[in-house]
């Protein structure tokens, strides 16, 4: 996996402007890989090399109306909460909503 710098995300989500919606925070057992992994390749995306090549999977973190906030903290519009959580619930990570304006 290529590590990216995630300053950019936040920088991005700033110049959204003010955003009512959720903040989304979770906490993974880092020593569960699979679980770990699984969750890293949902939220911020993956690249793959097959043949000579390049496959890459946009995370959650790009989609229009989700903001990157800091390590396991993302911000997220209403109509993108119930993709995050069924994802959450049914990897068994835990997680919390809160309701909350950004920006």
């Amino acid at each position: 996996m290529v590590r990216r710098s995630t300053i950019k995300w936040v920088r991005e989500g700033k110049a959204s402007g003010r955003e009512s919606g959720f903040i989304v925070t979770w906490d993974v057992n880092s020593t569960d890989r699979a679980v770990a992994h699984r969750l890293q390749r949902f939220v911020y995306g993956d690249t793959a090399r097959s043949n000579g090549r390049e496959y890459r999977y946009p995370g959650f973190i790009e989609k229009t109306g989700v903001r990157y906030l800091g390590q396991s903290v993302i911000f997220v519009r209403p109509n993108l909460l119930g993709e995050l959580v069924d994802f959450l619930s049914r990897t068994r990570i835990e997680h919390e909503v809160t309701a909350a304006a950004v920006g």
